[in-house]
C-alpha cells in the first residue's frame, strides 16, 4: 500500500453517520470513511449525535429539526465553528468537505491541509454554478454523477465519483411479490402522483416510504395527490428503515420512480438494484448511467412506456442486477475513486472534462 494519508472527513450536522433512515449523504460519508481506514489511512471524522464509534460528534441531535428552516444556516456555522475548532491544532494531508459552500470555503482557507476536496451533493443551480467557478482553482471538486457535472460545463470537476451503498449481507431472493416500491420524500418533484398511475394501470399494490416535504407545497401534494389513494392498493410508511426497509425492497417486483427533476445521483434507485430488485425510472438526470437496462432495470420516457416495461419484469434475473450493481457502486470503488483525487498530482484538468468513474466513459 502507498503512505497512508491524514485525511479529515467533515459529513452534515443533520444525521447520524450512518443514519438511521434518511440521510443519503451521510450514508456515502460513513460508507467513505470507513473503507478509507480499512485500507489504512488516518481518518477524522466529524458529525452529528447518535454516530458510529469513530465519529466526533459536534452537532446535536435535536438540529436536525432545522434543515430546511429559517435556523438552518446558523446550525451549519456553529458545527463548522466546533469543526474546526478541534482540526486547527492538527495538521492532514486531505480535508474532504461534504457540508456544502460554507464549509467548501472554511477548508480553503483554513490551511490546515494542502488539498482541499469537495463532493458537490446538491443540483447545480445558477448561485451554486458561480461560487463553485469562483474556487475551483482552489479546490479540488467531484461531481457524483456524470449527468450532474454537465449541468454545470462552466464548472471545472477534477473527477466524478459514484456514490456508494451498504452491500447486503444476504443473496438476492428470486421469490418476489407483486408489489412496487417507491422510497422518496414525498414531493412533487419525486412524482408519487404517476407511481399511483403506473400501479393502478399495471394492477400491482404500490408501497410509498418516505416523509412528507417540510414545505406549504409538500404538505399540499400529499394531502391533494397522495393521500386520497391510500388503502388496499397504496400503502404509505412516513420512515422506512432498517431490516423492514430492506425486506420491502427485496421483495418487491421493481422499485419505481417517474422523477420529475434532473436527480444528480439517485441513491434510493441503486439500494434496490443491490438487492437484486430492477427499478424503473425515467429517463432523466443520473436515471441512464445508474441503470443498466434489462439487467437492473427499464429506462421510460413517459408513463405508458413505464406502464409497459413493467410487463417485462420477469425478464430481469435478480441475481445478474445485484451482482452487476454491487460492483458498481461498492464502498471499495468509491473509496478508490477519491483517493486517486486526494493524492493526483494533476490538480489542474481540462475545463469541461470530468473524470468518469472507474468503467465508466463520461458520455458526450
Amino acid at each position: 500500500m502507498e503512505d497512508a494519508l491524514r485525511i479529515a472527513i467533515i459529513g452534515p450536522p443533520w444525521y447520524p453517520l450512518p443514519p438511521n433512515g434518511y440521510g443519503g449523504t451521510e450514508l456515502v460519508v460513513h460508507l467513505l470513511a470507513t473503507e478509507l481506514r480499512r485500507l489504512g489511512h488516518h481518518v477524522q471524522v466529524f458529525g452529528a449525535e447518535h454516530s458510529a464509534a469513530g465519529v466526533e460528534m459536534v452537532a446535536d441531535a435535536s438540529w436536525a429539526s432545522d434543515l430546511g428552516s429559517s435556523r438552518e444556516s446558523v446550525r451549519l456555522a456553529t458545527y463548522l465553528a466546533r469543526v474546526y475548532q478541534r482540526l486547527r491544532p492538527q495538521q492532514f494531508d486531505v480535508i474532504h468537505d461534504h457540508t456544502g459552500p460554507a464549509g467548501l470555503l472554511l477548508a480553503i482557507h483554513s490551511g490546515l491541509a494542502p488539498v482541499t476536496v469537495h463532493t458537490v451533493h446538491c443540483e447545480l443551480t445558477e448561485p451554486m454554478r458561480t461560487f463553485y467557478t469562483q474556487v475551483e482553482d482552489e479546490a479540488r471538486l467531484f461531481a457524483i454523477s456524470s449527468s450532474q457535472a454537465q449541468t454545470a460545463p462552466e464548472v471545472r470537476f477534477r473527477g466524478v465519483v459514484h456514490n456508494a451503498v451498504t452491500p447486503p449481507h444476504v443473496a438476492p431472493s428470486q421469490r418476489r411479490e407483486r408489489h412496487l416500491i417507491q422510497v422518496a420524500r414525498i414531493t412533487p418533484d419525486k412524482g408519487q402522483h404517476l407511481s399511483i398511475e403506473v400501479a393502478r394501470r399495471a394492477g400491482r399494490k404500490l408501497i410509498l416510504a418516505g416523509k412528507v416535504e417540510r414545505t406549504q407545497a409538500g404538505q399540499r401534494y400529499f394531502e391533494d395527490e397522495i393521500e386520497p389513494h391510500l388503502g388496499r392498493q397504496v400503502e404509505y410508511y412516513p420512515n422506512l428503515a432498517g431490516a423492514e426497509k430492506e425486506r420491502l425492497v427485496a421483495r418487491a417486483a421493481a422499485a419505481i420512480f417517474p422523477l420529475q427533476w434532473s436527480e444528480p445521483f439517485g441513491l434510493a434507485m441503486v439500494e434496490a438494484m443491490v438487492l437484486g430488485t430492477p427499478v424503473l425510472a425515467f429517463a432523466s438526470g443520473s436515471a441512464p448511467e445508474l441503470i443498466t437496462p434489462g439487467v437492473t432495470g427499464f429506462l421510460s420516457n413517459d408513463v405508458d412506456q413505464m406502464v409497459a416495461a413493467v410487463q417485462l419484469l420477469d425478464e430481469i434475473d435478480p441475481e445478474d442486477c445485484a451482482a452487476c450493481a454491487r460492483e458498481r457502486f461498492s464502498p471499495g470503488r468509491m473509496a478508490r475513486g477519491y483517493l486517486e483525487g486526494y493524492s493526483s498530482s494533476s490538480s489542474a484538468r481540462a475545463h469541461h472534462q470530468p473524470q468518469a468513474p472507474l468503467g465508466h466513459r463520461v458520455p458526450d
